[in-house]
């Protein structure tokens, strides 16, 4: 896979990722989830993303696309 060079975690701002989640470790979970399953679409379609599967993940939270709850 080829990424842009300027394709980072920078945006969106990771104060404000972090409150869209209960807990530090549930973003990160959901993070890895999400982009895990970007990945297996990414190999499924056989085309290539135009950003990094962890920051489209993280654009997805963000834009509330992705909501994290926390179960019991």
């Amino acid at each position: 896979m080829t990424f842009r060079d300027n394709d980072s975690m920078v945006n969106p701002p990771i104060d404000k990722l972090i409150k869209k989640a209960p807990c530090r470790y549930a973003l990160v979970v959901a993070l890895a989830k999400r982009a895990k399953e970007i990945t297996a679409m990414a190999k499924n379609d056989e085309g290539q993303p135009k950003k990094k599967p962890i920051s489209q993940a993280a654009e997805e939270i963000y834009n509330n696309k992705i909501i994290i709850e926390m179960g019991d």
